[in-house]
Protein backbone atom coordinates (compact mmCIF):
# COMPACT_ATOMS: atom_id res chain seq x y z
CA UNK A 1 0.00 0.00 0.00
CA UNK A 2 1.47 3.25 -0.77
CA UNK A 3 -0.35 7.09 -0.32
CA UNK A 4 -1.78 7.13 -3.75
CA UNK A 5 -3.86 4.06 -2.91
CA UNK A 6 -6.00 6.21 0.03
CA UNK A 7 -9.25 7.52 -0.57
CA UNK A 8 -8.75 11.33 -0.72
CA UNK A 9 -11.34 11.93 2.04
CA UNK A 10 -9.38 10.22 4.48
CA UNK A 11 -6.14 12.76 4.01
CA UNK A 12 -8.52 15.30 4.30
CA UNK A 13 -10.39 14.78 7.17
CA UNK A 14 -7.47 14.75 9.56
CA UNK A 15 -8.27 11.63 10.56
CA UNK A 16 -4.54 10.24 12.50
CA UNK A 17 -6.53 6.51 13.07
CA UNK A 18 -6.65 6.14 9.18
CA UNK A 19 -3.49 7.95 7.62
CA UNK A 20 -1.52 6.76 10.62
CA UNK A 21 -2.93 3.45 9.94
CA UNK A 22 -1.77 3.27 6.14
CA UNK A 23 1.46 4.53 6.61
CA UNK A 24 2.45 1.38 9.15
CA UNK A 25 0.97 -0.79 6.46
CA UNK A 26 3.10 1.48 3.95
CA UNK A 27 6.26 1.46 5.75
CA UNK A 28 6.52 -1.81 6.77
CA UNK A 29 5.88 -3.15 3.35
CA UNK A 30 8.85 -1.15 2.22
CA UNK A 31 11.06 -2.18 5.09
CA UNK A 32 9.99 -6.15 4.83
CA UNK A 33 10.45 -5.96 0.63
CA UNK A 34 13.38 -4.65 1.08
CA UNK A 35 14.98 -7.13 3.58
CA UNK A 36 13.72 -9.99 1.52
CA UNK A 37 14.94 -8.72 -1.56
CA UNK A 38 18.68 -8.70 0.45
CA UNK A 39 18.58 -12.77 1.16
CA UNK A 40 16.55 -12.88 -1.91
CA UNK A 41 13.21 -14.32 -1.16
CA UNK A 42 10.34 -13.50 -2.97
CA UNK A 43 8.20 -10.57 -1.43
CA UNK A 44 5.10 -11.74 -0.20
CA UNK A 45 1.74 -9.31 -0.01
CA UNK A 46 0.61 -9.91 3.06
CA UNK A 47 2.83 -10.90 5.96
CA UNK A 48 4.81 -7.40 6.56
CA UNK A 49 0.87 -6.11 7.75
CA UNK A 50 0.71 -5.72 11.55
CA UNK A 51 -2.30 -6.72 12.80
CA UNK A 52 -5.29 -3.80 12.22
CA UNK A 53 -6.63 -3.99 15.97
CA UNK A 54 -2.98 -3.13 17.29
CA UNK A 55 -2.66 -0.62 14.65
CA UNK A 56 -5.78 1.20 15.82
CA UNK A 57 -4.76 0.83 19.26
CA UNK A 58 -1.76 2.54 18.83
CA UNK A 59 -3.37 5.22 16.52
CA UNK A 60 -6.32 6.21 19.59
CA UNK A 61 -3.53 6.01 22.06
CA UNK A 62 -1.76 8.94 19.77
CA UNK A 63 -5.31 10.69 19.44
CA UNK A 64 -5.72 10.98 23.64
CA UNK A 65 -2.27 11.87 23.89
CA UNK A 66 -2.68 14.63 21.84
CA UNK A 67 -5.72 15.88 24.04
CA UNK A 68 -4.05 16.49 26.77
CA UNK A 69 -3.19 13.12 28.55
CA UNK A 70 0.47 12.78 27.10
CA UNK A 71 1.61 16.09 28.98
CA UNK A 72 4.36 13.95 31.16
CA UNK A 73 6.59 13.64 28.05
CA UNK A 74 8.98 16.31 27.54
CA UNK A 75 10.26 17.95 24.09
CA UNK A 76 13.76 16.68 24.72
CA UNK A 77 11.91 12.98 25.18
CA UNK A 78 9.78 14.17 22.18
CA UNK A 79 12.32 14.14 19.65
CA UNK A 80 14.23 11.60 20.89
CA UNK A 81 12.08 8.94 20.82
CA UNK A 82 13.53 6.94 17.63
CA UNK A 83 17.18 7.98 19.06
CA UNK A 84 17.28 10.59 15.90
CA UNK A 85 18.13 13.54 17.99
CA UNK A 86 20.90 12.29 18.99
CA UNK A 87 22.39 11.54 14.65
CA UNK A 88 21.26 15.23 14.49
CA UNK A 89 24.24 16.69 12.51
CA UNK A 90 26.03 19.72 13.31
CA UNK A 91 26.73 20.46 9.60
CA UNK A 92 23.18 21.61 9.37
CA UNK A 93 21.53 25.05 9.16
CA UNK A 94 18.69 26.23 10.31
CA UNK A 95 16.79 28.92 10.88
CA UNK A 96 15.94 30.42 13.62
CA UNK A 97 13.15 29.02 15.97
CA UNK A 98 13.25 26.11 14.19
CA UNK A 99 16.13 24.10 14.99
CA UNK A 100 15.92 20.56 16.58
CA UNK A 101 15.85 21.97 19.92
CA UNK A 102 12.61 23.95 19.06
CA UNK A 103 11.05 20.42 17.95
CA UNK A 104 7.88 19.35 18.43
CA UNK A 105 8.80 16.53 16.04
CA UNK A 106 12.53 15.57 14.61
CA UNK A 107 13.63 12.85 11.91
CA UNK A 108 17.28 12.33 11.03
CA UNK A 109 17.82 10.24 8.06
CA UNK A 110 21.01 9.60 6.18
CA UNK A 111 22.61 7.10 3.33
CA UNK A 112 25.45 6.47 1.11
CA UNK A 113 24.75 6.78 -2.05
CA UNK A 114 27.27 5.80 -5.06
CA UNK A 115 26.62 8.12 -7.19
CA UNK A 116 28.24 12.27 -7.98
CA UNK A 117 26.51 14.65 -5.59
CA UNK A 118 25.57 16.51 -8.98
CA UNK A 119 23.84 13.60 -10.19
CA UNK A 120 21.88 13.19 -6.53
CA UNK A 121 21.24 16.63 -6.61
CA UNK A 122 19.61 16.71 -9.83
CA UNK A 123 16.62 14.38 -8.97
CA UNK A 124 16.25 16.24 -5.31
CA UNK A 125 15.67 19.52 -6.44
CA UNK A 126 13.13 17.86 -9.90
CA UNK A 127 10.11 18.70 -7.42
CA UNK A 128 7.59 17.97 -10.63
CA UNK A 129 9.00 14.49 -11.00
CA UNK A 130 9.32 13.14 -6.97
CA UNK A 131 6.09 11.31 -7.30
CA UNK A 132 7.85 9.25 -10.10
CA UNK A 133 10.01 7.41 -7.57
CA UNK A 134 8.81 8.69 -4.15
CA UNK A 135 5.81 7.21 -3.32
CA UNK A 136 4.54 9.58 -0.58
CA UNK A 137 4.53 12.87 -3.02
CA UNK A 138 2.10 14.08 -4.98
CA UNK A 139 0.68 16.95 -6.89
CA UNK A 140 4.18 18.91 -6.79
CA UNK A 141 3.90 22.24 -8.49
CA UNK A 142 6.19 24.91 -8.38
CA UNK A 143 4.94 28.76 -9.34
CA UNK A 144 6.19 30.34 -11.65
CA UNK A 145 8.32 27.44 -12.83
CA UNK A 146 10.75 28.23 -15.71
CA UNK A 147 12.45 24.66 -16.09
CA UNK A 148 15.36 23.46 -14.22
CA UNK A 149 13.10 22.83 -11.01
CA UNK A 150 13.38 23.86 -7.75
CA UNK A 151 15.80 27.30 -7.09
CA UNK A 152 16.97 29.43 -4.42
CA UNK A 153 13.59 31.88 -4.62
CA UNK A 154 11.33 28.93 -5.40
CA UNK A 155 7.74 28.83 -3.81
CA UNK A 156 5.91 25.44 -4.20
CA UNK A 157 3.01 23.10 -3.09
CA UNK A 158 2.23 19.57 -2.96
CA UNK A 159 0.86 16.50 -0.54
CA UNK A 160 2.57 14.54 1.60
CA UNK A 161 1.83 12.10 5.01
CA UNK A 162 -1.78 13.20 3.51
CA UNK A 163 -1.18 16.97 3.92
CA UNK A 164 -1.30 19.38 1.68
CA UNK A 165 1.92 21.88 1.98
CA UNK A 166 2.81 25.25 0.96
CA UNK A 167 6.76 25.46 1.07
CA UNK A 168 9.21 27.92 0.19
CA UNK A 169 12.92 27.41 -0.30
CA UNK A 170 15.58 29.04 2.26
CA UNK A 171 18.54 27.71 1.56
CA UNK A 172 20.27 26.92 -2.19
CA UNK A 173 23.79 26.31 -2.67
CA UNK A 174 23.77 23.92 -5.56
CA UNK A 175 24.92 20.42 -5.06
CA UNK A 176 25.29 20.78 -1.48
CA UNK A 177 22.40 22.22 0.41
CA UNK A 178 18.43 22.72 0.21
CA UNK A 179 16.37 23.95 2.82
CA UNK A 180 12.74 24.85 2.73
CA UNK A 181 9.83 26.01 5.05
CA UNK A 182 6.47 24.13 4.86
CA UNK A 183 2.98 25.05 6.12
CA UNK A 184 0.25 22.81 6.09
CA UNK A 185 -2.96 23.57 5.17
CA UNK A 186 -5.98 23.18 7.79
CA UNK A 187 -2.80 22.01 10.41
CA UNK A 188 -1.53 24.09 13.14
CA UNK A 189 1.98 23.32 12.57
CA UNK A 190 5.18 24.68 10.66
CA UNK A 191 8.27 22.71 9.15
CA UNK A 192 11.62 23.03 8.14
CA UNK A 193 13.26 20.86 5.88
CA UNK A 194 16.75 20.49 4.67
CA UNK A 195 19.37 18.27 3.00
CA UNK A 196 22.96 18.11 2.51
CA UNK A 197 25.08 16.11 0.67
CA UNK A 198 28.88 15.61 1.52
CA UNK A 199 30.96 14.07 -1.44
CA UNK A 200 32.81 10.98 -0.55
CA UNK A 201 35.48 9.24 -2.39
CA UNK A 202 32.89 6.42 -3.50
CA UNK A 203 29.86 9.08 -4.45
CA UNK A 204 28.13 11.02 -1.26
CA UNK A 205 26.69 10.71 1.64
CA UNK A 206 23.09 12.97 2.03
CA UNK A 207 21.38 13.52 5.32
CA UNK A 208 18.05 14.82 5.51
CA UNK A 209 16.79 16.34 8.48
CA UNK A 210 12.94 18.10 9.01
CA UNK A 211 11.54 19.78 11.93
CA UNK A 212 8.18 19.93 12.84
CA UNK A 213 6.58 22.81 15.61
CA UNK A 214 3.01 23.35 16.59
CA UNK A 215 0.45 21.52 18.22
CA UNK A 216 -0.50 19.30 14.73
CA UNK A 217 3.26 18.52 14.73
CA UNK A 218 2.64 16.95 18.14
CA UNK A 219 -0.49 15.33 17.37
CA UNK A 220 1.36 13.62 14.29
CA UNK A 221 4.35 12.50 16.57
CA UNK A 222 1.97 10.95 19.24
CA UNK A 223 0.25 9.23 16.46
CA UNK A 224 3.32 7.36 15.58
CA UNK A 225 6.57 8.70 16.31
CA UNK A 226 8.71 7.11 13.67
CA UNK A 227 6.15 7.90 10.91
CA UNK A 228 8.18 10.89 9.73
CA UNK A 229 11.33 9.02 10.20
CA UNK A 230 10.04 5.59 7.91
CA UNK A 231 9.00 8.22 5.15
CA UNK A 232 12.24 9.67 5.11
CA UNK A 233 13.80 6.53 4.97
CA UNK A 234 12.02 5.29 2.15
CA UNK A 235 11.87 8.91 0.53
CA UNK A 236 16.27 8.28 1.23
CA UNK A 237 16.61 4.25 -0.09
CA UNK A 238 14.36 5.51 -3.47
CA UNK A 239 16.70 7.90 -4.09
CA UNK A 240 19.10 6.11 -3.69
CA UNK A 241 17.88 3.72 -6.07
CA UNK A 242 17.39 6.41 -8.75
CA UNK A 243 20.46 7.81 -8.55
CA UNK A 244 22.95 4.85 -9.06
CA UNK A 245 20.85 3.05 -11.63
CA UNK A 246 21.56 6.55 -13.78
CA UNK A 247 25.36 6.43 -12.52
CA UNK A 248 25.62 3.18 -13.96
Amino acid sequence: MNFTDLPRYLLRKNSLIDVGVAFFDFADSHESTEKQKLIGQEPSPNHHQRPRQAQTIIAVFGIAMSMGFGSAFSQTAAVSVNNDAAKRSPEIHWPAGLSPDDADLFAHNEILIKAPSSTVWQHIVAAQKWPEWYPNSHEVQIANDQGGGLKGDSKFEWSTFGLHIISTVHEFVPNSRLGWFGKGTGVDAVFYHTWLLVPTSDGCQVITEEVAKGPGAIAFRQSDPNALHKGHEVWLSSLKGISEQQNK
